[in-house]
């Protein structure tokens, strides 16, 4: 049996109902010198056209190339909408321009066109616009700084996979993006003062590289007394949630959602 691709894999925790639940693909959130940057929107089904749902938003990796299949299309981000959906919230799942280091600050333009856009279109979504949560994994752990420097109200809550979260110590970043744009992409020179309560999670037997920055951060909100949860998945890979089948990861898994639910 082939392996499957990297893009194609889903999540190794599911649900009932993640097959039925109602979605809006390709939708256009903005477009920027004639590219139109797309969301997909993941709704509970026989919602009535006045309820109001807390909403999920996932924030990809990166830097993606240009020839890679779009984040909307992979199998993971269709399963954690499919998975955020069943579980009673809206899922909302985007593309935006990360392709090398230097886009950090059309990515983060991106990010934030999106969330304009659902939060203009809520009711099209049975959307709750003062109730999201954030996701971000990966390489898409600095487009948090904006919203520790920000603080909006709207954001409730924060979901931190396996994350890059302190560019400083990245010389191949330091190389190519100045200074004053690593320490503003750097949530763990951004993090301050804040009450919006984050779930982090570490994956052990990700790139070292990686997880010294998630250790730092930790070691910056415990020091400055903001609220988190902690999940360490010792035997964990990048990505251990669509690639390590085990009782470790559905059990991350679980505590992510109860952990939205319980915040949002």
């Amino acid at each position: 049996m082939n392996e499957v691709p990297l893009h194609e894999r889903r999540l190794v925790y599911q649900v009932p109902g993640m097959d039925k639940v109602e979605v809006q693909r390709n939708l256009t959130y903005t477009n920027v010198e004639g590219t139109e940057l797309k969301l997909d929107i993941y709704i509970p089904t026989n919602l009535s056209a006045d309820i109001r749902l807390p909403g999920v938003v996932f924030i990809h990796g990166g830097p993606i190339p240009l020839d890679w299949p779009l984040p909307t299309h992979w199998g993971q981000y269709r399963s954690w909408g499919e998975l955020i959906a069943a579980s009673g919230l809206v899922g909302v799942t985007l593309c935006h321009r990360y392709h090398d280091y230097t886009c950090l600050e059309q990515a983060n333009s991106d990010i934030m066109a999106a969330l304009d856009y659902i939060r203009k279109r809520a009711d099209e979504f049975n959307l709750d616009t003062d109730r999201l949560c954030l996701w971000a994994c990966s390489g898409g752990g600095p487009f948090l700084s904006p919203i520790f420097q920000g603080q909006p109200k709207f954001v409730r809550c924060i979901i931190i996979y396996y994350a890059l979260l302190d560019l400083r110590p990245i010389e191949r970043i330091s190389q190519v993006v100045r200074g004053e744009l690593i320490e503003k992409f750097s949530p763990v020179v951004q993090l301050g003062s804040t009450e919006v309560p984050m779930f982090i999670v570490r994956a052990g037997l990700d790139r070292l590289e990686l997880n010294q920055t998630i250790d730092l951060f930790i070691q910056k909100a415990v020091a400055i007394n903001v609220p988190f949860d902690f999940a360490n998945h010792a035997q964990g890979h990048h990505a251990f949630d669509i690639l390590d089948d085990d009782a470790r990861s559905r059990e991350i898994i679980v505590r992510t959602i109860e952990f939205i639910k319980a915040n949002v």
